[in-house]
């Protein structure tokens, strides 16, 4: 890979990440020479990893500002229905395909993500690290590639369901019964209770939103 493109890459996952961990959230506008100087980047591979975020439409234009996209009832709706599918598929395969190491690792965080049920925010990043290797546990180069375009969206929300009172505990009831059914070798209870435990997050969402409304 040339330097010029490994600046480029390296500016685009420093922005994501920053709009994933919610240092910029929606409607944030973003500033060329405020993120060069920020992560310590010339402008140039800055403004390429704008674009690039702008064609994937996580940031959005307001007047000549780009500002970092939000996403409205019917677009999640749309999201949390594909990312079910997908993750359902995830562990599918994953209950097919998923090593033993894997599987023991899956179950290791269960138990102690335990220790991060007061912190919601440090709950959510391991509850990313736990759906990633599930996705990476499919053995699906395909199906991983469009999980990361799901989950990028889903930097866009501005809170994570996990901080709603109680469902960090619940989420992890979950992880578990979806670890049980991929170390069961059992596909279909594999698909079902991830498929269900989106479902869940996403009426999590909603009366969440509701409340902010």
């Amino acid at each position: 890979m040339s330097q010029a493109r490994a600046n480029q890459t390296d500016a685009y996952n420093l922005i994501l990440q920053a709009i994933d961990t919610g240092v910029y959230r929606p409607g944030d506008r973003l500033v060329e020479s405020e993120l060069a100087e920020r992560f310590g980047v010339s402008r140039t591979p800055i403004r390429e990893a704008l674009q690039r975020l702008e064609t994937q439409s996580l940031l959005t234009r307001d007047g000549r500002s780009l500002i970092v996209a939000s996403l409205d009832h019917n677009q999640m709706a749309e999201l949390y229905a594909v990312r079910a599918e997908l993750e359902g598929l995830a562990a599918r395969l994953a209950a097919r395909h998923a090593t033993e190491e894997e599987i023991q690792v899956l179950g290791e965080m269960v138990s102690e993500d335990r220790a991060l049920l007061d912190d919601p925010s440090a709950l959510a990043r391991a509850n990313r690290r736990f759906h990633k290797l599930i996705h990476l546990a499919s053995h699906n180069r395909f199906l991983v590639q469009q999980l990361d375009l799901v989950h990028r969206s889903m930097a866009l929300m501005a809170t994570t369901s996990l901080a709603a009172d109680g469902r960090g505990e619940i989420a992890l009831e979950e992880h578990s019964a979806i670890v049980d059914a991929i170390a069961n070798r059992d596909e279909d209870a594999a698909y079902k209770a991830l498929k269900e435990h989106i479902s869940v997050a996403f009426v999590t969402r909603l009366k969440l939103d509701s409340l902010d409304g």
